[in-house]
C-alpha cells in the first residue's frame, strides 16, 4: 500500500454538454474559437407553428367560384322515413333503439341534414320496411331471399 497515490484522481466518465448548452450561442462560438467542426442544419418548420400556412391547394380552393359541399339527404327521403316510422307507431327515439343508431341521427335524416350513408340506410330501410335508395323511394321493401 506504500505505492498509493492519494493525490492523483482518476476520472472514469466525464459528462459532456447537455443539448441545450451545446446549442447555445456562447457553446457555438466558443468551439468555433477552438476550430471545431461545427454541423449547424436548421430542420424545416422545426418548433414552429406552420398549420396554417396558405398553401397552394388552400389557394386553389379559395379561388374556386362554386362552394363544395357534401351531398345531403333529400327531403323526401327524410318524409318518407318520417311516415314509415309513424305508420309503425315508433318515435325517433324507438327507431334509433331499434337499429342502434343515436336519436339525433334519426333526427338529422328525417331533417335532411344527414349525410347518407349506406349502412344507416339500410337498417333504417329494413326497419321501416320502405325502400330509402334508388327510384322506388318510398315503395314497400321487398324481400329478396339470401343466397347461400
Amino acid at each position: 500500500m506504500a505505492e498509493s497515490d492519494w493525490d492523483t484522481v482518476t476520472i472514469l466518465r466525464k459528462k459532456g454538454p447537455t443539448v441545450a448548452q451545446s446549442k447555445s450561442k456562447q457553446a457555438v462560438a466558443a468551439a468555433q474559437r477552438r476550430g471545431e467542426e461545427l454541423d449547424t442544419t436548421k430542420k424545416w418548420a422545426a418548433g414552429q407553428n406552420k398549420q396554417h400556412v396558405i398553401t397552394k391547394n388552400t389557394a386553389k380552393l379559395d379561388r374556386e367560384t362554386e362552394e363544395l359541399q357534401h351531398q345531403r339527404v333529400s327531403l323526401e327521403v327524410g318524409k318518407v322515413i318520417q311516415q314509415g316510422r309513424q305508420n309503425q307507431g315508433l318515435t325517433q327515439k324507438d327507431l334509433a333503439t331499434k337499429i342502434n343508431e343515436k336519436p339525433q341521427i334519426i333526427g338529422d335524416y328525417e331533417s335532411g341534414k344527414a349525410i347518407p350513408n349506406n349502412r344507416v340506410m339500410g337498417k333504417i330501410e329494413r326497419a321501416i320496411g320502405l325502400k330509402l335508395r334508388g327510384k322506388d323511394i318510398g315503395k314497400p321493401l321487398e324481400a329478396v331471399p339470401k343466397k347461400k
